[in-house]
Parts: C-alpha cells; structure tokens; sequence
C-alpha cells in the first residue's frame, strides 16, 4: 500500500490538518490518523506532519517486511531504524555503508513510531504488554553525563535510539549580527533580525507575536504565547515572557509608522511588498530572506542560529541555567543543558541539579 501525505483545512476551525490517505484508493488511514489529529491538539502543524511523514516510513517499511501494525516487535523497529540509514531490509553489509538519513532524523521516526503505539495501547487498539516492549522498564537507565551527581529517578527511555553525534551548531558574533542588520534595506527585515536576536523566539513564535505581545515604551517585553497561526506556525515551548532591550521596541515603533500596512491585524509580521497584503508572513518568506542575506553578506545564516547565539550570550553572561531554560522555552532543563553544555561549567551542572531536585 503506497500512502499520500496529504494536506488540508479543517472546515470546523480553518486550521492546516494532515491526512494520511491510501494512494490508490484515497481513503483515510485510520489507525495513523487517529494518532495525527491526537497529536493536533497539543503539537503543531509543522510537528504532525513531520510525524505523519514518519509513519509514512513505517507503513513502507512494514509492507516490505509483509508485516501487520499490530504485530511487530524490538527487533522490527531496530529493522526499521536500520533501513532508514541504510535502505536495505534484509542485508547488513560488512562495508562501510553511506547513511541516507542522519541519526537525528532517524531517532525522530523511532520516536513518532512509539508515540503511535504508546497511543493505540492507551486506547486498547493494541496489546500492553506486547509494544510496552519498545521501552526499557521505569528505574532502568543508560549511563550518562550525570550518572553520580542526580539522584535516581523513575524514567521510561526507548530501547531503540541512535546515538547521535554532539555537535554545538554555532553562533553569530556582533559584528556579524550588525553586517546582516546594515544589510537589509526595509526596517521590517531590520526587527525581524533583532527580534530574534534579542528574544531567542523560533520562527513560529516570531511568526505567531501579536501587537498585543509586544511591550509598550514603559514596558520593555515580549509575550509568547501558544496560538495557531493561519500559515501552519505556533509557538513550540511554554507561554512566558521575555525582557527586551529599548533599541527593538523603538525599531519595531518605527516599523508601525513607516511600513506597517493600513490594515486590521493583529500579527506583527505581515506581507508589505510581496504576496498579499497584510496577511501574515510564512515562514518560507523568512527563509528565502536570509537565504539572500547569506549570498550577499557571505554570513552563513538561518533563523534558528540567533536562538543559538541568544542563549549561549546569557551563558557566558552567567545567568542561571534555569534561567535560560525559561526564556528559551524548553520543557526540561536537561534540553538546555544538552545543547549548551559547552558554556556550562560542571559546578552549574551540579547546582542546577539539585535546584531541579529540590523543586
């Protein structure tokens, strides 16, 4: 059976929904889309269709094996993680062998496929104990970096994942940030670098920012907040709220007055010269614009690298680590510890810690 990742509109809401359909015949996958529209209520659109892509993978992967959902076991998805890198079902090459996928990709199908039997085993579709098996036990885990300084607490990990390489992706010095500022022409593409610069937002929270998100001259903040954004984006971490230096409220001030359309938005960034009016930008628009900016500054750059160089500034500037994990958004603090660890001395490891403990 050959899927189709199909995207649509929900009539009841307007939202962007993704629907996994038979090729041949178009009829909804049911047990796959049961879990998609699950996952809608709590992940966004980009995140569902990422995983309905995933499972896309898997339905393959087990039509090739002639294997039913419902019956699999460990060593069917160890199959599958190795068929992602690999290509191959049946063979293990004693050769070096190229990867097709990264480990990061991989482990993400790994994850979106025990998302979907962690959800038909909580609706009885499946057996316990028969998928419980795609994890290790609660108290069973792998040494790692903090094995001795934290305690011992309950977990559940997947028995399938890859290591993946640990790699800092890099940051911006200031005077790069300023040769990317000086070179765009319109103040709307001068705030959008600082603002991301300056918060450390994703581009979906960017994209998702109200008038009402942004502080007033007394008031130096940004709000995120979780809502749908009509172009697929929303707000991947946790509400809060973000101090911001007085340059930005008085660039995004001269934004309104010169450049912002008369039209009755609530979105900060919305289309000026291109596309239609006022609507909300996309995310692609984004891309495409920095993707400019790196032929013509010769500063490889991406949204996602200002994250990167906000967080690792407060690093250096010793501001807690738990800190930086709410400003940043991240759901638990080991995310932050992960990505950053190059700027965290091993005593704030220790510290932070037992503050997470304590709590």
């Amino acid at each position: 059976m050959k899927l189709t990742l199909q995207k649509g509109i929900d009539p009841t809401t307007n939202e962007i929904i993704w629907l996994i359909l038979d090729g041949k015949t178009y009829q909804i996958v049911e047990p796959i889309q049961r879990y998609l529209t699950s996952l809608s209520t709590s992940r966004s659109p980009y995140t569902v269709k990422s995983y309905g892509y995933d499972l896309k993978l898997w339905w393959t992967f087990l039509e090739l094996k002639h294997l039913d959902w419902r019956n699999v076991n460990v060593g069917d998805l160890e199959d599958f993680a190795y068929w992602l890198r690999t290509g191959n079902t049946f063979v293990i090459s004693l050769q070096t062998v190229e990867a097709k996928r990264t480990e990061k990709s991989i482990n993400r199908a790994i994850t979106a496929v025990t998302g979907f039997y962690d959800y038909h085993i909580a609706n009885s579709t499946v057996s316990f104990k028969q998928f419980d098996r795609f994890h290790l036990p609660y108290g069973m885990t792998k040494q790692g970096l903090l094995t001795g300084i934290a305690k011992s607490k309950p977990v559940r990990q997947k028995l399938v994942k890859l290591k993946e390489p640990k790699k800092f992706p890099g940051c911006l010095s200031d005077s790069q940030i300023e040769t990317l500022v000086n070179a765009c022409h319109r103040i709307r593409d001068k705030l959008l670098i600082m603002m991301l610069n300056g918060s450390g937002l994703r581009v979906g929270e960017l994209l998702g920012l109200f008038h009402d998100d942004v502080g007033d001259g007394s008031d130096y903040f940004i709000t995120v907040k979780r809502r749908n954004h009509p172009n697929g984006a929303r707000a991947k971490g946790q509400e809060r709220t973000i101090p911001v230096v007085p340059e930005l409220l008085k660039m995004y001030n001269d934004y309104l007055i010169y450049e912002y359309p008369e039209v009755e938005s609530p979105y900060v960034f919305v289309n000026i010269w291109e596309g239609e009016v006022g609507q909300p930008m996309k995310a692609g628009v984004i891309n495409t614009m920095f993707y400019r900016l790196s032929q013509k500054t010769g500063i490889k750059v991406y949204p996602h690298l200002f994250r990167h160089t906000y967080a690792t500034r407060l690093l250096k500037a010793q501001y807690p680590p738990e800190r930086v994990k709410y400003l940043l958004g991240h759901t638990s603090i080991q995310t932050t510890l992960d990505i950053y660890c190059h700027v965290i001395e091993e005593t704030d490891l220790r510290s932070v810690i037992s503050q997470e403990e304590e709590e």
